[in-house]
């Protein structure tokens, strides 16, 4: 078959990219902290809720990955569509008023959402990048990511804009007016329009999955069996990837390393609104930032293709941790205004190990295990972030028990205790980051001694 000019002619990467947009870009992002808040839950309730969603990413990942290898991937999307549809159901249309309902809602909600998570996690990239071997050319995988996280960034920077704008009452009674209604909406209301918008995109994520062709290669097409059959092939699967894995080194490298920096970093991005509310910013300016912000990942890609290119792996974990210090120490500061800095470093950030992994484990795995391999990297970043939440949660309630927040209290004479302990363990972060990404790294330095991989360029 004659290679085709672009990856983009190829119909599974187009609907890859925009299966990513639907899926990803959600309009309550901007204001994802403080919608749990409003709803009436605590930043303790919060932290440990993210930390259902993590485990239930843990339990689901691997298996729903070799299921992709062994049954195909379009039916992990297909079903991680439904299950985006059900989770903005859930939260969009539980009844305020009982403390009790409300949480075993969101309860309800981040487990669906960990499974939609990963189903799509490791399935999605497998179809793309398996149909770009089979009609086109491996070594384009990086501008298709590339592209992909720039029209990505793009539609977040109008979802973020638009969540927060929505969320905000007196910004819609505002429309209202100008609109010539006297109809006048409060805080319980339009908290929920950035789920509303949210749920239409998971009907776009439902329609584009659909369209999706299964491109596996012929010896391993799925053929009738039973279910048992079935499932010993999935672990047969998810034995093999784990084995691989672990005889890897510089698989092994990669996923640890990622995982490394992905927790933190995304710890951090999760907090943003509640963080956005301590350095003096108003609400309404949430998605405009949120916005600016996603601009970044726009720009970033473009970075991280030429970073691959012109540095090795090893200099590129140097970069990284290097600016993951930077952008921690500053977070600590909780400088009014000024500490958008620090958060726009670490969206920065984000895109770049987001985009390393993607890279550098495509470039290595074999295809008949991509999906599985795939979603033990997503496995592993969600446990790390699982955990960070717990102690996040851990954190904050001990230091409000003990009625300080160590370090800002005396500058801060306005925050209540639950904000200073948000303070105070925010600064723990640091420290934090220092001993993991410093253990992870003599760990992986100690397993490449000899390897050539980490020194490759490309």
């Amino acid at each position: 078959m004659p290679m085709l000019l672009s990856p983009f002619s190829i119909a599974n990467v187009r609907l890859f990219i925009l299966f990513r947009v639907f899926f990803n870009s959600r309009f309550y992002y901007p204001v994802f902290t403080i919608l749990f808040l409003d709803y009436g839950l605590s930043i303790e309730q919060f932290s440990l809720l993210n930390t259902v969603w993590a485990i239930t990413i843990f339990f689901v990942e691997v298996p729903s990955g070799a299921l992709a290898d062994s049954l195909g991937r379009k039916q992990l999307l297909v079903a991680s569509s439904l299950l985006m549809v059900a989770e903005m159901l859930v939260i969009g249309f539980v009844p305020l008023g009982n403390s009790n309902l409300i949480f075993w809602a969101f309860f309800i909600n981040r487990i669906l959402s960990g499974l939609a998570e990963a189903m799509a996690s490791g399935a999605d990239e497998a179809i793309a990048f398996d149909s770009l071997v089979t009609h086109g050319h491996p070594d384009d995988w990086s501008r298709v990511l590339s592209v992909q996280m720039r029209l990505r960034s793009l539609a977040t920077i109008v979802s973020m804009a638009i969540g927060a704008l929505i969320y905000d009452p007196a910004m819609v009674n505002r429309l209202l007016a100008w609109m010539g209604s006297s109809l006048q909406v409060n805080q319980q209301i339009t908290m929920r329009y950035p789920i509303y918008l949210t749920l239409l995109l998971g009907f776009g994520a439902c329609l584009v999955s659909l369209q999706m062709k299964e491109t596996k290669p012929a010896h391993l097409k799925r053929t009738p069996g039973t279910l048992f059959h079935t499932l010993k092939a999935t672990t047969r699967l998810t034995i093999e990837a784990a084995g691989w894995i672990l005889a890897t080194p510089f698989a092994l490298a990669v996923i640890l390393l990622g995982m490394s920096y992905d927790h933190i970093l995304r710890m951090v991005v999760t907090l943003t609104s509640q963080y956005f509310r301590l350095i003096n910013l108003p609400e309404a300016s949430f998605g405009l930032i949120g916005a600016a912000l996603s601009v970044i990942g726009v720009i970033s890609p473009r970075i991280a293709e030429k970073m691959v290119v012109v540095f090795s792996p090893a200099q590129n974990v140097l970069w990284l941790t290097g600016l993951t210090f930077l952008a921690l120490l500053g977070l600590t500061g909780f400088f009014p205004y000024v500490g958008l800095l620090p958060v726009a470093l670490t969206f920065f950030l984000m895109m770049l190990v987001s985009f390393f992994t993607s890279h550098y484990l495509n470039r290595i795995t074999l295809s008949h295990q991509r999906a599985t391999v795939l979603s033990f990297k997503g496995m592993a970043f969600n446990l790390a972030y699982g955990l960070i939440g717990m102690l996040f949660a851990l954190l904050v309630q001990r230091l409000r028990t003990q009625g300080t927040a160590a370090v800002r209290i005396p500058e801060s004479p306005g925050l209540n205790l639950a904000d200073q302990a948000f303070e105070g363990a925010i600064c723990w972060l640091p420290g934090y980051s220092l001993i993991i990404l410093g253990l992870v790294i003599l760990f992986c330095l100690y397993r490449l001694r000899g390897s050539a991989q980490s020194r490759q360029k490309g």
